[in-house]
């Protein structure tokens, strides 16, 4: 059987993934044992995995190395099984590969079985998935919101971010987000309901934040110079949710707040969080995420990119502004 997969010929530069990375053919070998083959039906596009493709050695976990198949979350239907718990048929979500056909080691891709009854299986993508465990954790644990506290999501028109905001407001927060554009900030306050949005593309971001008032929890997935903005702008003891540095993915750059001396002078907290870290609570999250997801109370807009030739297109949108809410690329299956 022949599969098609994306290679890492090379480290990219910004946003130029056509050099990077290269559409490649080649034939499917025996699984081993403990292996599952996953005929894939979607794949989801994440910032996160821009810091996979550098040479960086202090992430959270070590680069990819040249001339391998790149790696992300995918979703799709097991063809074949050499692991116990996974039979031909399974609806499962892994680590797999930006393939029409990915071949993983169940445990360590971190393969379950999904529950095939769910009406838009894309949700095991945004609310069911990742971005919904990220957004609960982010906002209920690591920000440690409490009913009546101020929270703001900068990339909150993104798919995690899309989520935390809806999650500060079931959990009887004030909800604000910052994006990019008239059309993300009318869809947040319109469509979603949120207490208002700061708009980082306009004109004096610092003095929007100063008319939105000052916040008790920030869950950040930019860092970069928003952050300065926002920590003179936090109220004493607030926390400081990290989820992610989507500014310093493409630029190079690392993150250094110039205010840093107000994590003092406001006797902030700031913590980084990681969705492996609580992969144990996974169900768990599931069940309560499931239940505002089924009720219309938590909502997420699909952003999809038709065919794995174009996926490069479609990844790049996370680094543009190009999308509202999660971007997946749909496989022809």
């Amino acid at each position: 059987m022949r599969n098609r997969f994306w290679r890492i010929a090379r480290r990219p530069e910004g946003t130029d993934f056509a050099r990077a990375l290269e559409l490649e053919e080649a034939s499917l070998g025996p699984l081993a044992m403990g292996e599952i083959r996953i005929r894939n039906s979607h794949l989801s596009m994440d910032a996160g995995t821009r810091m996979w493709l550098t040479d960086r050695e202090d992430g959270y976990q070590p680069p990819l190395p040249l001339g391998i198949p790149m790696s992300g979350l995918v979703l799709g239907e097991v063809l074949e099984s050499r692991a116990d718990g996974f039979a031909p048929g399974d609806l499962v979500r892994a680590f797999g590969q930006w393939a029409d056909i990915s071949t993983v080691d169940a445990v360590m891709s971190g393969a379950i079985v999904l529950d095939p009854t769910v009406a838009d299986r894309r949700a095991w993508f945004g609310p069911l998935g990742m971005n919904g465990w990220t957004a609960l954790w982010g906002v209920e644990q690591t920000g440690a919101a409490r009913p009546g506290e101020r929270v703001l999501v900068s990339a909150a028109a993104g798919a995690t971010g899309i989520l935390a905001v809806q999650i500060a407001k079931l959990l009887g927060c004030e909800a604000w987000g910052i994006a990019g554009g008239a059309a993300k900030c009318a869809y947040l306050t319109d469509e979603l309901g949120i207490a208002g949005t700061v708009d980082y593309k306009a004109a004096d971001v610092g003095g929007q934040l100063d008319a939105a008032g000052g916040f008790d929890i920030y869950f950040d997935n930019v860092g970069g110079a928003l952050l300065d903005q926002v920590l003179t702008r936090m109220n004493h003891y607030g926390r400081i949710a990290v989820c992610g540095l989507l500014a310093d993915y493409t630029g190079g750059g690392r993150t250094s707040p110039r205010e840093f001396d107000q994590v003092l002078m406001r006797r902030l907290r700031i913590e980084g969080f990681f969705s492996p870290d609580f992969m144990h609570e996974g169900p768990a999250l599931t069940r309560r995420l499931r239940e505002w997801t089924e009720a219309g109370e938590l909502v997420m807009p699909y952003d999809v990119t038709q065919g794995l030739d174009n996926t490069l297109t479609a990844y790049a949108k996370l680094f543009t502004g190009g999308n509202i809410g999660k971007v997946i690329v749909e496989l022809d299956t």
